[in-house]
């Protein structure tokens, strides 16, 4: 293994562990609603073009478009869902752990058809009590870029959940 796919798999433990400590303690439409309003004030707050989408289990309840973004967002946010679904972990956590491996897209050798998923970052799991009931997409950032702001806007939604 070479010093960066050990680095890459250490950042994708990270990022598991830090999805984990995102756990809530319930999550329904008015939550989701909530945490996409959290999202498009953040990017609205700091100008970013990006696209949100939230789903409770296989519903999209949730979805915004600023400007500067395309439908080609919503197809990556789609492909983005399939990943997170299909590994039940964070989509930057996934394409770290695959890039460690030398593989940077996904292939149908791998059963990832490249028009159902993508390797890319941005998509968090969604969890009740350790539970996976939803999952939160942004897209039109870089992957990192994509991954922080969720995890910023889920972690304040969180916070003001507790409150």
């Amino acid at each position: 293994m070479t010093d960066d796919s050990l680095s890459d798999l250490a950042r994708a433990e990270e990022i598991l562990a830090e999805v984990r400590e995102l756990d809530l303690e319930r999550f329904g439409h008015d939550e989701a609603w909530d945490l996409g309003q959290r999202v498009v004030a953040l990017a609205t707050e700091r100008a970013l073009g990006i696209t949100v989408a939230i789903w409770l289990g296989d519903q999209r309840v949730f979805q915004a478009a600023r400007p500067g973004t395309s439908a080609d967002n919503d197809s990556w946010m789609d492909r983005k869902h399939a990943v997170v679904r299909r590994f039940d972990a964070p989509s930057l956590a996934v394409r770290l752990r695959f890039r460690s491996k030398g593989v940077t897209q996904a292939e149908p050798r791998l059963g990832l058809d490249p028009a159902v998923h993508v390797l890319a970052g941005g998509g968090v799991p969604l969890r009740v009590r350790g539970s996976l009931v939803g999952v939160a997409v942004v897209s039109g950032l870089t992957d990192q870029e994509d991954h922080d702001l969720m995890v910023e806007a889920l972690t304040a939604h969180r916070d003001a959940a507790r409150a």
